[in-house]
């Protein structure tokens, strides 16, 4: 018989929609994301930034179909690992879960180094420290790591209203930003005489269809996190309402601000070969354009902050990662005591300090052992994360597909199942670009680690099938996985 969970195994509920709202943003990080992650982009497709991040933008909203249509009928404080696991059974529950975990640590990493690149950029402009050796970025990526480890382990409640609060005014004055900048760039006045340009919606002449596609890996990775309200299932006073919504809400946010943006920065900049090489090289796009088109005050302030954002990225990928490690050891998956929930916090503490502490370990080994450049690094664990990303998200669309048309208990229109085909054929199109052809030099390791990440947890199903059909009766006996009840009326 398997036992109910027990009060130290609960995460407590309250949250509301503008709190699973707060989670998702903050892991989404927009105005961090608009800073640094086009110039990964840019390094692939030139010009065609805001073409790139349409593409991702298409591909993010069929996604976002399954995770609506999943927390429409579960709420899982694993998220993945518990749709995937109703859907297409234990194993392939815990090899979702597994993987979602790994991208969020890597992620974890990506957003604290962004602190870290994004701070540095501040002191250095504000004469605080002017000349600064190059780990710099690393050393402030770590104090916000322990900014994160303090603040993850508190009520979400609080923390998820802050970072609302701190993205949403960065991400207003980004767009106050924008605004200058296109009116500047249509009447004529704009620095170097730049103008309206179109063409940064069409690849550059040489620019290959996988160069494209290696690009929308960077649009996927700024719209990571967009699901990462469903971690909160457990916590949230109606989950099957406040869930969807802001999992659709935050996705169709992200695409109209990324493509608009982006836009913005690309023609900004300037389309030619110099503007492109200028805008690949900046350190913080809008924070060099709001220096440039408006005083220099502003660029600084939004520089500023883009790292508290990239901060409050960082911990909200805490937060994400703790609960799915959580779920994962509450089910058997990996030692027991991390299944515990302060009973003073209300949160998995020890499970938090594990996903920081290894987060901690990846920024070390590229400081101390590789003798990265922080960039370097940001890069590295971007990609690698936002590929284990694509996988995790065809397993969910697959379950997702699965349960909605192939059950034999239909409750939503048949023309429907176009969606999640669609969406696995984007995911999968963008992941066989990614490795065919194989990249060379240093980035032909990031595939590697991510499917050998993804294959330790296949193999650790494989070698323990008793333990996998354990953590499928819990699974299934855990609060949130029941179907939905449809109220009366």
């Amino acid at each position: 018989m398997v036992q109910s969970s027990t009060p130290r195994s609960r995460l407590r509920r309250g949250l509301g929609v503008w709190e699973a709202i707060g989670l998702s943003l903050a892991l989404m990080a927009p105005s961090m994301a608009a800073n640094i992650n086009p110039q990964g982009t840019a390094s692939s497709v030139g010009r065609a930034v805001p073409l790139a991040f349409a593409l991702a933008t298409v591909g993010v909203l069929l996604v976002a179909y399954t995770f609506v249509r999943l927390c429409q009928r579960f709420h899982h404080a694993g998220s993945v690992y518990g749709f995937v696991g109703a859907t297409l059974g234990p194993r392939a529950g815990v090899v979702a879960g597994w993987s979602l975990l790994g991208t969020y640590v890597f992620y974890g990493v990506v957003t604290s180094t962004a602190a870290g690149i994004f701070g540095a950029d501040a002191l250095r402009v504000l004469g605080i420290w002017p000349d600064q050796p190059r780990w710099a970025g690393f050393a402030l990526a770590a104090i916000a790591l322990l900014g994160v480890l303090a603040l993850a382990v508190v009520r979400v409640r609080g923390g998820t209203r802050v970072l609302l609060t701190i993205e949403g005014v960065t991400v207003g004055l980004i767009l106050a930003v924008c605004v200058v900048v296109l009116v500047r760039l249509a009447d004529g006045t704009a620095p170097g005489g730049h103008t309206l340009d179109g063409s940064v919606f069409s690849v550059a002449p040489g620019t290959g269809v996988s160069a494209l596609f290696l690009g929308v890996v960077f649009g996927f990775l700024s719209f990571a996190g967009f699901e990462a309200a469903a971690t909160l299932g457990e916590e949230a006073r109606d989950p099957r309402r406040s869930i969807p919504r802001a999992i659709l809400g935050t996705a169709v946010f992200g695409g109209v601000y990324f493509v608009f943006v982006t836009t913005v920065e690309v023609m900004g900049f300037g389309t030619d070969p110099a503007g492109i090489a200028a805008f690949t090289a900046s350190s913080s796009l809008l924070g060099d354009l709001g220096a440039e088109y408006v005083a220099g005050w502003v660029g600084h302030l939004i520089t500023v902050g883009a790292a508290v954002s990239a901060f409050g990225c960082a911990l909200a990928c805490a937060v994400g990662a703790s609960r799915l490690l959580f779920a994962l050891t509450r089910d058997g998956v990996g030692p027991a005591a991390l299944a515990e929930v302060s009973p003073q916090r209300g949160t998995p503490v020890r499970a938090t300090c594990v996903v920081v502490g290894a987060m901690y370990l990846e920024v070390a080994l590229a400081w101390f052992v590789l003798d990265s450049a922080p960039f370097t690094l940001f890069q590295a664990s971007a990609t690698i994360g936002t590929l284990i990303l694509l996988v995790v998200y065809a397993l969910a669309t697959i379950g997702a597909a699965r349960l909605l048309f192939f059950s034999g208990h239909r409750e939503v229109a048949a023309w429907e199942v176009v969606v999640p085909a669609l969406a696995l054929v984007l995911l999968g199109y963008t992941l066989f670009r990614n490795i065919v052809p194989y990249p060379e030099g240093g980035a032909g390791t990031y595939p590697a680690i991510s499917a050998a990440w993804i294959l330790l947890g296949v193999f650790w199903v494989l070698t323990r099938p008793g333990t996998a059909r354990a953590a499928g009766a819990r699974l299934t006996a855990n609060e949130g996985l029941g179907p939905a009840v449809t109220p009366p009326g």
